[in-house]
């Protein structure tokens, strides 16, 4: 079966500096490669920055843009599948989206941000309005969700039951809710029985301070990679024979009975 070398990019880049972080990406992309990744993650809005105010119609683009085709030349280039999270334009419309991409620069999947966190995000965003967004990546099956959504137990168990095999959530964690990595991405690897990419912003941007303690979660409760609060890329391998025998002994899925939870929804 399948296994997925998966690198976290943990950086805040330089906000408002498309190109800067371009390079920044396309560095940690060389190095992510080298080190025998398959898929490289970076954090939420990392084409833009996230501390970008009223830059965001600026710096929104289209998902082919000239973004999008900077980021195809990189997965390309290095030989590695990246998600990449930035400000999408739909005509009028501005969502906060990532985009998966290939190992040969093909756009492969395209996801809108459907749980918006804060002011900021609330006023410059529209929430996107599908929940389930998935590819096939060398033998694995993707999701996309992005910081805030993981949060939702709702948002994680809708794609461990669509076969969601490994979860990549660019992340825009802020201080003081280092609960969330700590002790939250395990418990949802767990009970959801999935592996959880979750590459965060570290440091001070603007009136923001991120948290960094990006992780791969694994559906054993274990966290395989972890970084701390500086700028880091670490990786962890995604073993889907593991995953397999995970939810072979643990039948959360299984047992459950959703014909009790109508009043959920």
């Amino acid at each position: 079966m399948p296994s997925l070398r998966t690198a976290l990019l943990q950086s805040s880049g330089h906000p408002g500096d498309v190109s800067a972080n371009l390079q920044v990406l396309g560095d940690a992309a060389g190095r992510a490669a080298a080190a025998g990744a398959g898929l490289l993650v970076t954090s939420e809005l990392f084409l833009t920055g996230y501390a970008i105010g009223d830059a965001v119609p600026e710096l929104a683009e289209p998902a082919d843009g000239p973004g999008a085709t900077a980021l195809a030349r990189i997965a390309a280039e290095h030989g590695i599948a990246i998600a990449c999270g930035y400000p999408e334009r739909d005509g009028d419309t501005l969502y906060n989206s990532v985009q998966l991409f290939g190992a040969d620069g093909s756009r492969l999947a395209n996801y809108r941000k459907t749980h918006l966190f804060g002011d900021f995000e609330t006023a410059h965003f529209t929430p996107g309005d599908e929940p389930v967004v998935q590819a096939e990546l060398d033998g694995v099956r993707i999701g996309l969700l992005i910081c805030y959504d993981v949060e939702f137990p709702e948002t994680v168990r809708a794609h461990a039951l669509a076969g969601t095999e490994l979860l990549a959530v660019p992340t825009a964690l802020m201080r003081p809710y280092e609960i969330v990595p700590q002790t939250l991405l395990p418990a949802r690897a767990w009970e959801s029985q999935l592996y959880i990419a979750y590459a965060n912003r570290c440091g001070l941007e603007g009136e923001f301070h991120f948290a960094g303690l990006s992780c791969l979660a694994a559906p054993d409760g274990t966290a395989r990679a972890r970084a701390g609060a500086a700028e880091d890329l670490v990786t962890a391998d995604v073993d889907t024979d593991s995953l397999k025998a995970s939810r072979a002994e643990n039948t959360y899925l299984s047992d459950r009975r959703p014909e009790l939870y109508a009043s959920l929804a």
